[in-house]
């Protein structure tokens, strides 16, 4: 793992928390990600239809220390340069966490490093700054990855404000349950948004839920159940019995021609409550900046949605790369490097699965 060594402010960040294994040395000083690697367990989990824990970690344990040597590798950089390692602490996969939590603490005390525990919302948070323009403080940020969707009031790295928050399902969650529902495969969200390319976004009425409620709450619950409403009735499947505990989803054949008019009406309900929420929540703080962060943040039909509402009310709409925002390295990378000051030698392993934003403190003065 040799190279340079003559660079200073360097953070390797590595992140771990479900399915994705990530790796980025980020440079503090400049500002930039030097290196970064990522490897996806998509494949690995598609046969069962969703995560499974025990694999995820064991996949995390055969990949983390090549990545690691893969990200020194590429940028040169000898380990001896590292101010820090950055790991992600929570919130997740309990297993997962510590098999990070535990290669993170491994190479801190090999190489006498300080260790920078970092919260995974806060990477997706604050992944935005790492876009080019980058928004100032203060700003509104809608939060919608895989099981959060949050608008939150963002007034410094650590000063954050819930303005509102999801009463059941995330946007995520409803993508993938109604992907489910129309035969698409996992990970289903990025499928049923390519679906919905070629549909009529108002061929169903699908339930916009709070829409209206005054609040910047989101409830996401409700559409799922409308979709397979619609799927028994495309398909002719008779709906549950009242009182019924429980009963097999209906699945809409791949065949049927109404599947991209359904997929295209389910993503037009979420990005509608998606935008009309935000734009709320920035009429009622003041401010004319919101960040979108998260995976559904790559969401092409939120991004332009979004982006025209905002302009409308003289906002502007910042997002992070593409690349940067499923899970990966370089946001662990980063929050560590904003959050050096924090760095511990205290090597103990010690992993948050649950971990509120709100219990997360201001950064102190570097």
């Amino acid at each position: 793992m040799g190279g340079r060594s003559d660079l200073t402010g360097l953070v390797l960040g590595i992140e771990s928390s479900c399915d994705e294994t990530g790796v980025a040395l980020f440079d503090g000083n400049s500002g930039k990600v030097v290196a970064e690697a990522l490897h996806s367990q998509i494949a690995l989990h598609a046969p069962y239809g969703g995560v499974v824990p025990e694999l995820a970690s064991r996949d995390h344990i055969n990949y983390g220390l090549r990545l690691v040597d893969d990200v020194l590798t590429k940028s040169g950089i000898s380990e001896t340069s590292l101010q820090a390692i950055a790991y992600t602490q929570g919130p997740g996969l309990a297993g997962a966490l510590l098999v990070g939590a535990q290669l993170a603490a491994s190479l801190a005390f090999a190489w006498d490093k300080p260790l920078i525990p970092v919260h995974h919302m806060e990477g997706h948070l604050l992944s935005p700054l790492l876009a080019d323009p980058a928004p100032q403080f203060p700003f509104v940020a809608l939060l919608v990855s895989g099981g959060h969707t949050q608008l939150m009031r963002v007034d410094g790295v650590g000063r954050y404000e819930l303005l509102g928050d999801t009463i059941d399902d995330a946007a995520g969650e409803a993508f993938d349950k109604s992907a489910k529902l129309l035969g698409l495969a996992y990970p289903g969200g990025p499928l049923l948004a390519k679906l919905a390319e070629g549909g009529d976004a108002a061929a169903f009425a699908i339930p916009r839920p709070l829409l209206h409620s005054g609040d910047l709450n989101f409830s996401f619950a409700g559409l799922k159940t409308a979709v397979a409403n619609e799927v028994r009735h495309l398909t002719g499947t008779a709906l549950p019995a009242r009182g019924a505990v429980s009963m097999p989803q209906p699945i809409l054949p791949l065949e049927h021609p109404r599947r991209a008019d359904l997929a295209a009406s389910v993503q037009a309900a979420i990005v509608d409550s998606l935008v009309t929420k935000s734009l709320r929540a920035l009429k009622q703080t003041g401010l004319k900046q919101i960040v979108v962060a998260g995976g559904v943040g790559a969401n092409v039909s939120l991004r332009v949605a979004l982006t025209v509402g905002a302009e409308r009310i003289g906002a502007k709409v910042f997002y992070p790369p593409v690349a940067l925002c499923t899970d990966n390295g370089a946001m662990i990378a980063h929050v560590g490097a904003l959050r050096l000051s924090e760095a511990t030698r205290d090597y103990a392993v010690n992993v948050r699965p649950r971990w509120a934003l709100s219990e997360l403190l201001p950064a102190t003065a570097m």
